[in-house]
């Protein structure tokens, strides 16, 4: 079952891909009338009540293929001049002449008098609370008339006291949350032309999980990251820590040894660096960085770690004690060779490549389909995978998969790693759903990629990826 926001994803995917939503409102219009006329609607009269949005624009589109078969009128819930979708604006004006505004319930009555066949096009999915007028008065109506009644995606009201009780619901590419025969009638799944990448595959949709930042909204609002890393490298996690800047979030605090601190705060003066005693991290820093831990609302760790295995003692103690989502990447995984199950204890990403894959998994875990392996890796951490490669494979405890095939050749340099573990965890750390942020920050990260490989070729480094996450998002958002 399709939730209201997962159609506005497929909606945005399909037309990123080159399937605009206008096809698939002529799709849904299309298979609306054929359904009319399957319930026997050929030259009877057909009274089609339209909302002003894109539930509307597929029964003004239905209206047309209906009007050489059948006797057509349209009635509409509000002035032509308050349809407020562009697509259902031009729709209308296709069959403006077969349509009226809604008058009075005398009016109504007379109108459904006159009707064989009522077809239900007034709100689709989404709509929240009790039904207004004159949605409350025809949706009675229509409930008291003893009509055939033919609700289009989801019957008006869908969820409310009140809601139309169609005979019969055609719903677009699947089921929609909560329909079910007793409130929907017989349900007809329509395919109407979404293509299967934008189901299986990334793509813009996805920044309908984006949280926006409210405009009442102050520093820290929107996610404070804890970056664990650095040490023998420290590129890595300044990288990962800009990443994050990048996807939105408000702050950044990397801890490292430190000897590293000063040199991952000389990238930037935005990343608050907090050094650590020590030369190496390793079991008598977890409490300082448990501490740490509160203040944020994810964890990362991994970038510029390093093996040494003191530092992966530090790892297996500390990981189960935190309470906010962790994000893993790099060196963490290796130090964690096969001890995934630790992982168990907390909500969890991991983005391996497959060196890592197999090394964090060991036999846990049968080689097989890239996909296969992900889904048992995600349930043997009940977590969240991001398998990288050419293909990136994006899986959870659930069995979800998402493909992301954004990228270029040219970002096998290093680096491009540690910016994609930070997109992953800022957007996890302004409260993205795990699996979304996974798979958002893998487009995301390709996405910028392309944009980087356009401006500085088979050159680009993995700073230039940074700098053009901003372009993605002002393009998409």
């Amino acid at each position: 079952m399709l939730k209201p926001i997962e159609v506005k994803v497929l909606d945005i995917n399909s037309d990123y891909l080159g399937v605009p939503v206008e096809d698939l409102m002529e799709n849904a219009g299309d298979e609306l009338a054929e359904a009319v006329i399957s319930e026997g609607g050929r030259g009877k009269n057909v009274l089609i009540f339209c909302g002003p949005g894109n539930n509307g624009g597929d029964g003004f589109t239905a209206a047309h293929h209906l009007q050489k078969k059948a006797n057509v009128r349209v009635v509409l819930m509000k002035p032509p001049s308050q349809i407020n979708t562009a697509l259902a604006r031009r729709r209308y004006e296709v069959i403006s002449d077969l349509a009226k505004t809604i008058g009075g319930a005398d009016e109504i009555v007379v109108d459904i008098a006159w009707a064989d066949i009522i077809v239900d096009a007034m709100l689709g999915v989404g709509v929240k609370g009790d039904l207004r007028e004159p949605y409350e008065t025809v949706v009675h109506l229509i409930n008291s008339s003893e009509k055939k009644v033919i609700s289009a995606d989801v019957p008006t009201g869908l969820g409310n006291s009140e809601a139309v009780k169609p005979n019969l619901t055609v719903t677009f590419h699947d089921v929609k949350e909560g329909m079910s025969k007793k409130n929907s009638g017989k349900i007809v799944v329509a395919d109407i032309g979404i293509p299967k990448e934008a189901v299986t595959g990334t793509g813009p949709g996805l920044f309908q999980y984006y949280p926006l930042n409210a405009n009442t909204s102050h520093k820290g609002d929107n996610g404070h990251l804890l970056v664990i890393g650095g040490g023998p490298y420290t590129g890595a996690p300044a990288l990962s820590a800009l990443a994050a800047y990048r996807a939105g979030v408000d702050l950044v605090t990397v801890a490292s040894p430190k000897w590293a601190a000063g040199v991952i705060a000389g990238y930037s003066p935005s990343i608050i660096a907090t050094g650590l005693d020590c030369e190496t991290l390793g079991p008598s820093q977890i409490e300082e960085l448990l501490n740490l831990a509160k203040r944020a609302t994810t964890v990362l760790i991994g970038p510029g770690i390093g093996r040494d295995p003191e530092t992966g003692k530090l790892l297996a103690k500390l990981i189960p004690r935190l309470e906010v989502p962790v994000v893993l990447d790099a060196d963490a995984l290796t130090l964690l060779e096969g001890k995934a199950r630790t992982l168990r204890k907390v909500q969890s990403i991991i983005t391996p490549h497959n060196r890592e894959f197999k090394t964090l998994f060991g036999d846990a875990v049968k080689r097989g389909k890239r996909e296969n392996m992900v889904i048992q890796g995600a349930k043997e951490t009940q977590g969240v995978v991001l398998l990288k490669g050419h293909t990136d494979i994006i899986g959870d405890a659930d069995g979800r998969t998402l493909e992301n095939k954004t990228g270029h050749g040219a970002m096998t340099v290093g680096g491009t790693g540690d910016v994609l573990a930070g997109l992953v965890a800022g957007l996890a750390a302004k409260g993205v759903d795990l699996f979304n942020a996974a798979s958002l920050g893998a487009f995301v990260n390709g996405y910028a990629g392309q944009l980087a490989f356009n401006g500085k070729s088979y050159g680009l480094m993995p700073m230039d990826v940074v700098e053009a996450i901003p372009q993605v998002l002002k393009k998409f958002l």
